[in-house]
């Protein structure tokens, strides 16, 4: 089998949102991108706050946070954390 289709049968569409001022800079950093700020920009699709995107991640336990204007911030619709390294809190998803 190839690698792309394994990787479909065991990856689930995930889809983060959070709210935020418009025309903030806002990403999704996790332990499925290194936590790269960069990697996963969230888009505000209609300027009204709203943040979204969506993902293929793999089944297991991630732990993510969102960064909104260089700000690290857990999602506070999410009522999993775990305390990380640097002594706050992550937000963890878990993808069946």
């Amino acid at each position: 089998m190839r690698k792309a289709m394994k990787t479909a049968l065991t990856a689930k569409r995930v889809t983060f949102q959070v709210t935020a001022s418009p025309k903030s800079t806002v990403s999704l950093a996790g332990t499925f991108n290194q936590w790269d700020v960069k990697r996963h920009p969230m888009k505000d699709i209609l300027g009204a706050g709203t943040y979204t995107i969506t993902l293929m991640l793999p089944k297991g336990e991630h732990e993510y946070k969102f960064v909104i204007n260089g700000n690290w911030v857990v999602d506070p619709e999410c009522r999993n954390w775990v305390r990380n390294n640097c002594g706050t809190l992550n937000s963890v998803i878990k993808v069946e």
